[in-house]
């Protein structure tokens, strides 16, 4: 286990964006009446937010960045480093986050680059902004982070599609004196095909044989550019891991439970999330959920989460916070910090 700290770093605001075009699993037609019935109430997706055609993860991401700049008050000459991080860029070169530092007018002086990570991408995210910007007394960081997932899916594949939702998000970080942010990021790349998207990329190369749907089961078609999701072990991945690594990172650094205000989980399954709470000993109220209403965003569900669950609260008051990232990769990782009265936008629908 990666347990570490990084000290003299604060979060100073979270924003997010979404699309505004709704898609309502009640009419998903792969699924019967009943099933799709069952599929809320255990999966707990209703609602998933689908980006049209020319609105990347950078796009929303830049919404989201450009509101939480102006709230903040910003000289975007003081922001020294943008990681923008997400499993589909615009291309597969250029580096997104250089079109991003462009758009945004930050200055030439500001480190600016992507991370190819997804379901724990925010955890992780956090540990590389805040290791750099540890080294940059008054210096300021955006981490961006987001995903357009349903580009990446079969609507023939009833394994996926109900699942997938799009988001980009915004988080601002400062160097300050006297925090610290405490991590715990582990990673099996033994289990690397449980999600994947196998072809396309280098290892497979590319040929128009990888756009032919197979059909794999009753309602289960695709080809090899869209995304494999082994469902049952992933499930199992999370029973297994996120509950101990939590538990150690809390252990290690002295942090009781008990004070913890929020547990911030990674919005992958309802039914999965309320066992790994269950595990934590957690009470209902402290695991806020969002995925009802905007479905897995993979890297963006927690600082979504944060916005739309806890916009009044981060604005407010003094919170400590536990985020727990978990999926693709397979790469996990949890991270405790403590908030006061962050700036955080009401969600903005693009």
């Amino acid at each position: 286990m990666a347990i570490f700290s990084v000290p003299n770093i604060q979060v100073k605001g979270v924003s997010a964006a979404v699309p505004k075009q709704v898609e309502d699993n009640k009419d998903f037609e792969l699924l019967t009446e009943n099933e799709r019935a069952l599929f809320i109430s255990t999966v707990g997706i209703r609602y998933r937010r689908v980006a049209p055609t020319g609105l990347t993860a950078s796009d929303l991401c830049q919404s989201a960045a450009e509101k939480l700049l102006a709230d903040l008050n910003w000289n975007r000459e003081d922001v020294k480093i943008l990681v923008f991080i997400t499993q589909t860029p615009d291309y597969i070169i250029p580096n997104t986050s250089s079109l991003l530092q462009h758009k945004l007018g930050l200055s030439k002086n500001c480190i600016a680059f992507d991370v190819n990570l997804g379901c724990s991408g925010y955890v992780y995210g956090l540990s590389i902004v805040g290791s750099l910007l540890q080294n940059m007394p008054g210096g300021k960081a955006l981490l961006l982070v987001g995903d357009i997932s349903t580009t990446t899916i079969s609507m023939q594949d009833k394994s996926t599609a109900p699942l997938f939702s799009d988001a980009g998000t915004a988080t601002a970080l400062e160097f300050s004196a006297g925090s610290e942010i405490h991590f715990n990021i582990q990673t099996d790349g033994k289990e690397f095909d449980d999600i994947i998207i196998p072809g396309g990329a280098y290892r497979n190369g590319f040929n128009e044989k990888q756009l032919a749907y197979t059909e794999y089961a009753k309602g289960i078609s695709r080809n090899d550019l869209h995304m494999k999701l082994d469902g049952i072990k992933i499930f199992n991945f999370g029973l297994r891991e996120v509950a101990p690594n939590i538990e150690t990172l809390l252990s290690e650094k002295n942090i009781e439970k008990e004070d913890i205000d929020y547990f911030v989980f990674h919005q992958a399954n309802l039914l999965m999330l309320e066992s790994i709470r269950k595990k934590l000993k957690v009470a209902s109220e402290k695991v806020p959920y969002s995925l009802h209403d905007y479905g897995n965003t993979s890297s963006a569900t927690i600082p979504l989460t944060m916005v739309a669950n806890l916009n009044g609260e981060l604005k407010s008051g003094k919170l400590k916070l536990l985020l727990s990232g978990f999926g693709v990769g397979l790469s996990w990782g949890s991270a405790y910090l403590e908030t006061e009265n962050i700036i955080c936008p009401q969600l903005i629908e693009i």
